[in-house]
C-alpha cells in the first residue's frame, strides 16, 4: 500500500527539492463578506486558514522573498511553489487576480502556483485566466470540499451543495488544470464510515491529488465553543492514524497525497494537542501505512 507523496511528485516533476511558500493575496471569502454569510465556516480562523502565510502588507514578490529566507536552512538552490493560501484566492475582480498571479509566476525561483479556493468561486472567466497562467508555469487549484455529506456541510456552514464541487472539478479538469480537494477528517457528527465515503468519492472524481486534514479546534472559532460545550470529541492520535491508513488504501495509487495531517498554530490550537508534534504524527502514519503494506 505505497502512496505517492507530494515530496516524491515534486522531485519527479521538477527534478529538485521544491517547497511551498504560503502567500496572502489580501482576499476575503463569500462566507465572510455578506454574500453567503459573515461568520465564515465554523472551523475557520480569523486568518482564513492562512496562519502560516506571509503578511498581506507586502507585495507578492516581497512575500516570496521573505518565505525563501524563512526556509533558507532547509533548501539550497531549490525551487518554490507560490501558494495562495489565505481565504478564497479566486474571489476578486479578474484584473486583480491577473496581477497577483502574474507577479507570482514571474519570480525566477517559482516553478508553479497553487491556488486555494472554493468550488463556488471558479467561474469560467477565472478558469480561462488560470489556463493562461498555466501556459507559463503549472497551476494547481485546491478546492475546499471537506465532506460530501450535506448534513455536515450545513453544520460547518460550507455554503454550497456537492453538485457545485462536481461541476467545478469537471470544468477545471476540462481546462487541463491540476485539481486537489481538501478533506477534513473528524468533523463533528461524522462517523468513520462517512469519512471514508468522502475519501472514496474524491478518489473517483477525476482529481489529481488530495489533502487529508485533521480537524483542528482553533481559538476564537465557533467550533471552539462547540468543543467546550461538549458537543463533540476530537480524534485520538491512534484513531486518526488508523483512519488515514484506511483512506490511503482506498485512494488510487497514482493520486498524489499532498497532506496526511495538518499544522496547527500552537499559539491558537485548542485541540487535539497531540497534533502539534508533527514529526511524531508523520512517523506514526508512515509506520501504519508500511504495516498495512506488509500485511
Amino acid at each position: 500500500m505505497e502512496y505517492y507523496s507530494l515530496n516524491q511528485y515534486l522531485k519527479d516533476t521538477f527534478g529538485c527539492k521544491v517547497y511551498k511558500i504560503a502567500l496572502d493575496g489580501g482576499f476575503t471569502c463569500p462566507n465572510r463578506d455578506g454574500t453567503l454569510g459573515i461568520k465564515g465556516c465554523i472551523f475557520c480562523s480569523g486568518k482564513g486558514s492562512g496562519e502560516f502565510a506571509e503578511s498581506r502588507s507586502f507585495s507578492i514578490t516581497e512575500q516570496i522573498e521573505h518565505g525563501k529566507k524563512r526556509i533558507e536552512n532547509k533548501i539550497k538552490n531549490g525551487k518554490y511553489i507560490a501558494y495562495f493560501q489565505a481565504f478564497t484566492n479566486t474571489y476578486a475582480p479578474l484584473e486583480r487576480l491577473r496581477k497577483l498571479y502574474e507577479e507570482a509566476v514571474a519570480h525566477p525561483d517559482v516553478v508553479g502556483v497553487s491556488i486555494a479556493t472554493r468550488p463556488d468561486c471558479v467561474p469560467d472567466e477565472v478558469i480561462n485566466l488560470l489556463c493562461e497562467i498555466n501556459r507559463v508555469k503549472p497551476v494547481w487549484v485546491e478546492l475546499g470540499l471537506q465532506t460530501i455529506h450535506e448534513q455536515t456541510a450545513k453544520y460547518i456552514r460550507r455554503g454550497y451543495p456537492l453538485a457545485v464541487y462536481d461541476d467545478a472539478v469537471r470544468r477545471l479538469k476540462y481546462a487541463g488544470l491540476i485539481v486537489i480537494p481538501h478533506i477534513i477528517l473528524g468533523l463533528p457528527g461524522e462517523t468513520r464510515q462517512e469519512m471514508l465515503e468522502t475519501v472514496s468519492y474524491v478518489g473517483k472524481s477525476d482529481v489529481d491529488g488530495v489533502k487529508l486534514q485533521l480537524l483542528h479546534v482553533i481559538k476564537g472559532t465557533e467550533l471552539e465553543q462547540e468543543y467546550y460545550a461538549g458537543k463533540f470529541e476530537v480524534l485520538t492520535m491512534e484513531e486518526y492514524v488508523e483512519l488515514v491508513a484506511d483512506c490511503i488504501a482506498i485512494l488510487p495509487e497514482n493520486m498524489v497525497i499532498h497532506r496526511m495531517t495538518g499544522d496547527g498554530d500552537k499559539r491558537t490550537l485548542v485541540a487535539p494537542l497531540w497534533s502539534s508534534d508533527k514529526k511524531k504524527v508523520l512517523n506514526a502514519l508512515n509506520k501504519a501505512i508500511r504495516d498495512r503494506e506488509r500485511n
